[in-house]
Protein backbone atom coordinates (compact mmCIF):
# COMPACT_ATOMS: atom_id res chain seq x y z
CA UNK A 1 0.00 0.00 0.00
CA UNK A 2 1.53 3.31 -1.06
CA UNK A 3 0.99 6.22 1.29
CA UNK A 4 -1.07 9.10 -0.11
CA UNK A 5 1.95 11.38 0.28
CA UNK A 6 3.61 9.58 -2.64
CA UNK A 7 0.52 9.73 -4.83
CA UNK A 8 0.46 13.51 -5.25
CA UNK A 9 0.85 14.81 -8.78
CA UNK A 10 3.50 17.19 -10.01
CA UNK A 11 3.98 19.50 -12.97
CA UNK A 12 6.80 18.33 -15.25
CA UNK A 13 7.26 21.77 -16.79
CA UNK A 14 10.16 23.98 -15.73
CA UNK A 15 8.94 27.34 -14.46
CA UNK A 16 10.51 30.63 -15.48
CA UNK A 17 11.54 31.19 -11.85
CA UNK A 18 13.33 27.86 -11.65
CA UNK A 19 15.09 28.50 -14.96
CA UNK A 20 16.12 31.96 -13.78
CA UNK A 21 17.60 30.51 -10.59
CA UNK A 22 19.43 27.77 -12.49
CA UNK A 23 20.94 30.24 -14.94
CA UNK A 24 21.96 32.65 -12.18
CA UNK A 25 23.59 29.95 -10.05
CA UNK A 26 25.30 28.35 -13.05
CA UNK A 27 26.85 31.67 -14.06
CA UNK A 28 27.92 32.43 -10.49
CA UNK A 29 29.47 28.99 -10.02
CA UNK A 30 31.47 29.20 -13.23
CA UNK A 31 32.81 32.65 -12.37
CA UNK A 32 33.40 32.48 -8.62
CA UNK A 33 33.69 28.79 -7.70
CA UNK A 34 35.18 26.71 -10.50
CA UNK A 35 38.55 28.56 -10.63
CA UNK A 36 39.15 27.87 -6.93
CA UNK A 37 37.85 24.33 -6.46
CA UNK A 38 41.14 22.50 -5.94
CA UNK A 39 42.74 25.34 -3.98
CA UNK A 40 39.94 25.21 -1.42
CA UNK A 41 39.93 21.41 -1.43
CA UNK A 42 43.68 21.05 -0.86
CA UNK A 43 43.81 23.67 1.91
CA UNK A 44 40.40 22.78 3.42
CA UNK A 45 39.62 26.48 3.24
CA UNK A 46 36.06 27.50 4.01
CA UNK A 47 35.47 30.30 1.45
CA UNK A 48 33.33 32.59 3.58
CA UNK A 49 33.34 35.36 0.99
CA UNK A 50 31.59 33.09 -1.51
CA UNK A 51 28.71 32.60 0.91
CA UNK A 52 28.49 36.34 1.51
CA UNK A 53 28.13 36.71 -2.28
CA UNK A 54 25.50 33.97 -2.34
CA UNK A 55 23.71 35.95 0.35
CA UNK A 56 23.67 39.00 -1.91
CA UNK A 57 22.04 36.86 -4.60
CA UNK A 58 19.36 35.72 -2.15
CA UNK A 59 20.58 32.13 -2.06
CA UNK A 60 21.24 31.99 1.69
CA UNK A 61 17.60 32.71 2.40
CA UNK A 62 15.96 30.87 -0.50
CA UNK A 63 12.94 29.72 1.50
CA UNK A 64 12.73 32.70 3.86
CA UNK A 65 9.75 35.01 3.13
CA UNK A 66 10.57 38.45 1.76
CA UNK A 67 9.22 40.10 4.93
CA UNK A 68 12.22 38.60 6.80
CA UNK A 69 14.75 39.55 4.13
CA UNK A 70 14.66 36.31 2.15
CA UNK A 71 13.89 35.39 -1.45
CA UNK A 72 10.55 33.75 -0.69
CA UNK A 73 11.11 30.97 -3.22
CA UNK A 74 9.74 27.42 -3.02
CA UNK A 75 11.51 24.11 -2.55
CA UNK A 76 11.61 23.77 -6.35
CA UNK A 77 13.96 26.74 -6.70
CA UNK A 78 15.87 25.60 -3.62
CA UNK A 79 16.55 22.18 -5.16
CA UNK A 80 17.59 23.86 -8.42
CA UNK A 81 20.07 26.14 -6.63
CA UNK A 82 21.71 23.34 -4.65
CA UNK A 83 21.90 21.13 -7.73
CA UNK A 84 23.66 23.77 -9.84
CA UNK A 85 26.15 24.64 -7.08
CA UNK A 86 26.92 20.97 -6.45
CA UNK A 87 27.37 20.32 -10.15
CA UNK A 88 30.50 22.47 -9.87
CA UNK A 89 31.59 21.97 -6.23
CA UNK A 90 29.50 19.74 -3.94
CA UNK A 91 31.11 21.16 -0.79
CA UNK A 92 29.69 24.61 -1.58
CA UNK A 93 26.29 23.04 -2.20
CA UNK A 94 26.53 21.23 1.13
CA UNK A 95 27.27 24.36 3.16
CA UNK A 96 24.57 26.34 1.39
CA UNK A 97 22.07 23.55 2.08
CA UNK A 98 23.00 23.20 5.77
CA UNK A 99 22.64 26.94 6.32
CA UNK A 100 19.25 27.07 4.59
CA UNK A 101 17.47 23.89 5.58
CA UNK A 102 18.83 23.23 9.06
CA UNK A 103 19.63 26.38 11.03
CA UNK A 104 17.54 28.90 9.08
CA UNK A 105 14.85 26.34 8.35
CA UNK A 106 14.47 25.39 12.01
CA UNK A 107 14.00 29.01 13.08
CA UNK A 108 11.62 29.66 10.18
CA UNK A 109 9.52 26.62 11.02
CA UNK A 110 9.43 26.81 14.81
CA UNK A 111 10.49 30.31 15.88
CA UNK A 112 7.97 32.84 17.17
CA UNK A 113 7.46 36.17 15.41
CA UNK A 114 9.98 38.00 17.58
CA UNK A 115 12.64 35.33 17.02
CA UNK A 116 12.06 35.32 13.26
CA UNK A 117 12.42 39.10 13.05
CA UNK A 118 15.57 38.99 15.17
CA UNK A 119 17.51 36.25 13.39
CA UNK A 120 16.12 35.49 9.94
CA UNK A 121 17.15 38.77 8.21
CA UNK A 122 20.79 38.22 9.26
CA UNK A 123 20.72 34.59 8.11
CA UNK A 124 18.90 35.27 4.85
CA UNK A 125 21.49 37.81 3.74
CA UNK A 126 24.48 35.77 5.03
CA UNK A 127 25.39 38.56 7.43
CA UNK A 128 25.36 35.59 9.80
CA UNK A 129 26.22 32.00 8.85
CA UNK A 130 24.13 29.33 10.55
CA UNK A 131 24.95 26.00 12.20
CA UNK A 132 22.69 23.24 13.52
CA UNK A 133 23.70 20.97 16.37
CA UNK A 134 22.10 17.55 16.75
CA UNK A 135 24.87 14.97 16.31
CA UNK A 136 27.31 14.00 19.07
CA UNK A 137 30.36 11.74 19.16
CA UNK A 138 28.44 8.67 20.31
CA UNK A 139 24.94 9.55 19.15
CA UNK A 140 24.65 9.79 15.40
CA UNK A 141 21.44 8.08 14.33
CA UNK A 142 20.61 7.38 18.00
CA UNK A 143 19.87 11.03 18.81
CA UNK A 144 17.72 10.39 21.87
CA UNK A 145 20.82 9.30 23.80
CA UNK A 146 22.40 12.74 23.43
CA UNK A 147 24.64 13.86 26.28
CA UNK A 148 24.54 17.62 25.86
CA UNK A 149 22.37 18.86 28.72
CA UNK A 150 20.52 22.08 29.43
CA UNK A 151 19.65 22.79 33.07
CA UNK A 152 17.27 25.53 34.13
CA UNK A 153 18.78 28.36 36.16
CA UNK A 154 16.49 31.33 36.70
CA UNK A 155 15.86 33.11 33.40
CA UNK A 156 18.46 30.98 31.60
CA UNK A 157 19.33 27.41 30.71
CA UNK A 158 22.93 26.27 31.18
CA UNK A 159 24.29 24.09 28.38
CA UNK A 160 27.13 21.61 28.83
CA UNK A 161 28.65 19.09 26.44
CA UNK A 162 29.81 18.91 22.83
CA UNK A 163 28.25 18.50 19.40
CA UNK A 164 30.21 16.81 16.61
CA UNK A 165 30.16 16.77 12.81
CA UNK A 166 28.59 20.22 12.71
CA UNK A 167 28.66 22.17 9.46
CA UNK A 168 30.02 25.65 10.34
CA UNK A 169 30.79 24.54 13.89
CA UNK A 170 33.63 27.08 14.12
CA UNK A 171 32.65 29.77 11.61
CA UNK A 172 28.90 29.87 12.26
CA UNK A 173 27.63 33.07 13.88
CA UNK A 174 24.53 31.40 15.27
CA UNK A 175 23.52 27.82 16.00
CA UNK A 176 20.31 25.95 16.72
CA UNK A 177 21.34 23.44 19.37
CA UNK A 178 19.39 20.40 20.54
CA UNK A 179 20.01 19.66 24.22
CA UNK A 180 18.54 17.27 26.76
CA UNK A 181 16.21 18.92 29.26
CA UNK A 182 14.57 15.66 30.40
CA UNK A 183 15.36 11.99 30.87
CA UNK A 184 17.52 9.90 28.56
CA UNK A 185 15.52 8.26 25.71
CA UNK A 186 12.52 10.55 26.33
CA UNK A 187 11.41 11.95 22.97
CA UNK A 188 9.90 14.87 24.88
CA UNK A 189 13.06 15.42 26.90
CA UNK A 190 14.97 17.43 24.28
CA UNK A 191 14.71 21.18 23.63
CA UNK A 192 15.94 23.46 20.83
CA UNK A 193 17.98 26.54 21.79
CA UNK A 194 19.37 29.33 19.63
CA UNK A 195 22.92 30.20 20.70
CA UNK A 196 24.75 33.21 19.27
CA UNK A 197 28.51 33.19 18.73
CA UNK A 198 30.15 35.23 21.47
CA UNK A 199 27.95 33.77 24.19
CA UNK A 200 30.33 32.89 27.06
CA UNK A 201 30.99 29.15 27.18
CA UNK A 202 30.23 28.56 23.50
CA UNK A 203 33.32 27.74 21.43
CA UNK A 204 34.34 25.89 18.30
CA UNK A 205 36.39 22.73 18.74
CA UNK A 206 38.23 20.31 16.50
CA UNK A 207 37.88 20.75 12.75
CA UNK A 208 37.54 17.42 10.98
CA UNK A 209 40.12 16.39 8.37
CA UNK A 210 37.79 14.85 5.82
CA UNK A 211 37.97 12.59 2.77
CA UNK A 212 35.77 14.92 0.74
CA UNK A 213 33.57 18.01 1.00
CA UNK A 214 36.72 19.68 2.28
CA UNK A 215 35.68 23.28 1.55
CA UNK A 216 32.64 22.80 3.79
CA UNK A 217 33.68 23.29 7.39
CA UNK A 218 32.83 20.42 9.74
CA UNK A 219 33.74 20.85 13.41
CA UNK A 220 32.85 20.43 17.05
CA UNK A 221 30.75 22.90 19.01
CA UNK A 222 31.60 22.94 22.71
CA UNK A 223 29.39 24.20 25.54
CA UNK A 224 30.96 24.83 28.93
CA UNK A 225 28.43 26.31 31.38
CA UNK A 226 26.99 28.25 28.46
CA UNK A 227 24.09 30.39 29.70
CA UNK A 228 21.30 30.79 27.15
CA UNK A 229 18.31 33.04 27.91
CA UNK A 230 14.89 31.41 27.91
CA UNK A 231 13.72 33.68 25.11
CA UNK A 232 16.13 31.74 22.86
CA UNK A 233 14.10 28.54 23.19
CA UNK A 234 12.39 27.52 19.93
CA UNK A 235 8.86 26.31 20.59
CA UNK A 236 8.16 24.65 23.92
CA UNK A 237 10.43 22.87 26.36
CA UNK A 238 10.65 19.22 25.31
CA UNK A 239 9.63 19.78 21.68
CA UNK A 240 13.17 19.74 20.29
CA UNK A 241 13.37 16.13 19.11
CA UNK A 242 10.03 16.28 17.31
CA UNK A 243 11.09 19.56 15.71
CA UNK A 244 14.42 18.08 14.61
CA UNK A 245 12.74 15.14 12.89
CA UNK A 246 10.50 17.53 10.94
CA UNK A 247 13.51 19.67 10.00
CA UNK A 248 15.30 16.56 8.75
CA UNK A 249 12.31 15.64 6.58
CA UNK A 250 12.98 18.78 4.55
CA UNK A 251 16.73 18.47 4.94
CA UNK A 252 16.71 15.12 3.17
CA UNK A 253 15.42 16.86 0.06
CA UNK A 254 18.51 19.09 0.30
CA UNK A 255 20.83 16.08 0.32
CA UNK A 256 18.92 14.54 -2.57
CA UNK A 257 19.56 17.78 -4.49
CA UNK A 258 23.21 17.74 -3.43
CA UNK A 259 23.47 14.16 -4.70
CA UNK A 260 21.73 15.05 -7.94
CA UNK A 261 24.11 17.93 -8.63
CA UNK A 262 27.17 15.86 -7.79
CA UNK A 263 26.04 13.08 -10.12
CA UNK A 264 25.31 15.54 -12.93
CA UNK A 265 28.74 17.10 -12.52
CA UNK A 266 30.41 13.70 -12.78
CA UNK A 267 28.32 12.75 -15.81
CA UNK A 268 29.11 16.05 -17.53
CA UNK A 269 32.82 15.40 -17.07
CA UNK A 270 32.55 11.76 -18.20
CA UNK A 271 30.62 12.60 -21.39
CA UNK A 272 33.07 15.37 -22.31
CA UNK A 273 36.10 13.15 -21.70
CA UNK A 274 34.63 10.17 -23.57
CA UNK A 275 34.23 12.30 -26.69
CA UNK A 276 37.76 13.70 -26.48
CA UNK A 277 39.72 10.61 -25.41
CA UNK A 278 40.76 8.37 -28.30
CA UNK A 279 41.78 4.72 -28.18
CA UNK A 280 42.28 2.38 -31.16
CA UNK A 281 41.80 5.35 -33.47
CA UNK A 282 38.40 6.57 -32.30
CA UNK A 283 36.79 8.28 -29.28
CA UNK A 284 36.03 5.94 -26.41
CA UNK A 285 32.38 7.12 -26.46
CA UNK A 286 31.99 4.96 -29.59
CA UNK A 287 32.71 1.81 -27.62
CA UNK A 288 29.65 0.07 -26.23
CA UNK A 289 31.37 -0.62 -22.92
CA UNK A 290 31.62 3.14 -22.32
CA UNK A 291 28.43 4.32 -24.05
CA UNK A 292 26.29 1.86 -22.09
CA UNK A 293 27.81 3.11 -18.83
CA UNK A 294 26.87 6.66 -19.81
CA UNK A 295 23.34 5.55 -20.73
CA UNK A 296 22.85 3.88 -17.35
CA UNK A 297 24.27 6.90 -15.53
CA UNK A 298 22.01 9.35 -17.35
CA UNK A 299 18.90 7.20 -16.83
CA UNK A 300 19.48 6.78 -13.09
CA UNK A 301 20.11 10.51 -12.70
CA UNK A 302 16.80 11.27 -14.43
CA UNK A 303 15.00 8.93 -12.04
CA UNK A 304 16.71 10.56 -9.06
CA UNK A 305 15.70 13.99 -10.33
CA UNK A 306 12.05 12.94 -10.59
CA UNK A 307 12.05 11.64 -7.02
CA UNK A 308 13.76 14.78 -5.76
CA UNK A 309 11.45 17.24 -7.46
CA UNK A 310 8.43 15.15 -6.47
CA UNK A 311 9.47 15.44 -2.83
CA UNK A 312 9.97 19.20 -3.32
CA UNK A 313 6.52 19.44 -4.92
CA UNK A 314 4.89 17.67 -1.96
CA UNK A 315 6.74 20.00 0.42
CA UNK A 316 5.55 23.04 -1.55
CA UNK A 317 1.95 21.85 -1.31
CA UNK A 318 2.16 21.31 2.43
CA UNK A 319 1.91 17.53 2.20
CA UNK A 320 3.56 15.02 4.50
CA UNK A 321 7.02 14.61 3.04
CA UNK A 322 8.61 12.05 5.38
CA UNK A 323 8.48 9.09 3.00
CA UNK A 324 8.99 10.99 -0.25
CA UNK A 325 11.99 12.85 1.20
CA UNK A 326 13.55 9.64 2.50
CA UNK A 327 13.04 7.90 -0.85
CA UNK A 328 14.55 10.81 -2.75
CA UNK A 329 17.53 11.04 -0.42
CA UNK A 330 18.13 7.28 -0.42
CA UNK A 331 17.91 6.81 -4.16
CA UNK A 332 19.64 10.00 -5.27
CA UNK A 333 22.59 9.50 -2.93
CA UNK A 334 23.12 5.87 -3.90
CA UNK A 335 22.81 6.76 -7.60
CA UNK A 336 25.34 9.56 -7.16
CA UNK A 337 27.87 7.16 -5.64
CA UNK A 338 27.41 4.74 -8.55
CA UNK A 339 27.66 7.52 -11.14
CA UNK A 340 30.84 8.96 -9.66
CA UNK A 341 32.37 5.50 -9.47
CA UNK A 342 31.59 4.87 -13.13
CA UNK A 343 32.90 8.31 -14.09
CA UNK A 344 36.28 7.47 -12.56
CA UNK A 345 36.23 4.15 -14.44
CA UNK A 346 35.59 5.93 -17.74
CA UNK A 347 38.52 8.27 -17.10
CA UNK A 348 40.73 5.28 -16.29
CA UNK A 349 44.08 6.20 -14.75
CA UNK A 350 43.39 9.90 -15.24
CA UNK A 351 40.31 9.56 -13.06
CA UNK A 352 42.59 8.61 -10.21
CA UNK A 353 44.46 11.91 -10.36
CA UNK A 354 43.61 15.35 -9.01
CA UNK A 355 44.16 16.89 -12.45
CA UNK A 356 40.68 15.78 -13.54
CA UNK A 357 37.36 16.64 -11.82
CA UNK A 358 35.94 13.16 -11.26
CA UNK A 359 38.51 12.37 -8.55
CA UNK A 360 37.00 15.06 -6.35
CA UNK A 361 33.41 14.12 -7.15
CA UNK A 362 34.31 10.54 -6.17
CA UNK A 363 35.59 11.70 -2.76
CA UNK A 364 32.82 14.21 -2.14
CA UNK A 365 29.89 12.00 -3.03
CA UNK A 366 30.22 9.45 -0.22
CA UNK A 367 29.00 12.02 2.29
CA UNK A 368 25.63 12.00 0.51
CA UNK A 369 24.85 8.45 1.72
CA UNK A 370 25.78 9.42 5.30
CA UNK A 371 24.75 13.01 6.06
CA UNK A 372 21.26 13.80 7.45
CA UNK A 373 20.59 10.11 7.97
CA UNK A 374 22.45 7.18 6.44
CA UNK A 375 20.98 5.08 3.64
CA UNK A 376 20.13 2.48 6.27
CA UNK A 377 18.19 5.03 8.31
CA UNK A 378 16.28 6.10 5.19
CA UNK A 379 15.23 2.47 4.72
CA UNK A 380 14.03 2.38 8.33
CA UNK A 381 11.95 5.51 7.72
CA UNK A 382 10.51 4.22 4.44
CA UNK A 383 9.67 0.75 5.76
CA UNK A 384 8.01 2.15 8.88
CA UNK A 385 5.81 4.37 6.70
CA UNK A 386 4.93 1.41 4.48
CA UNK A 387 3.76 -0.56 7.52
CA UNK A 388 1.43 2.16 8.79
Amino acid sequence: MIDTETAMTMDFGISETRKMVEDMVRDFAEQHIRPNIMKWDESQEYPLEVFKQLGELGLMGVLVPEEYGGSGFSYTEYVAAITELSRVDPSIGLSMAAHNSLCTGHILQFGNEEQKKKWLPKLATAEWIGAWGLTEANTGSDAMRMRVTAEEDGDHYVLNGAKNWITHGITGDIAVVLARTGELLDSHGITAFVVERGTPGFTGGKKENKLGMRASETAEMIFDNCRVPKENILGEIGDGFIQAMKVLDGGRISIAALSLGTARGALDAAVKYSKEREQFGKPISSFQGVSFKLADMATEIEAAELLTYKAADIKNKGGKVTQAGAMAKLYASEVAVRVCNEAVQIFGGYGFTKDFPVEKFYRDVKLCTIGEGTSEIQKVVISKNLMK
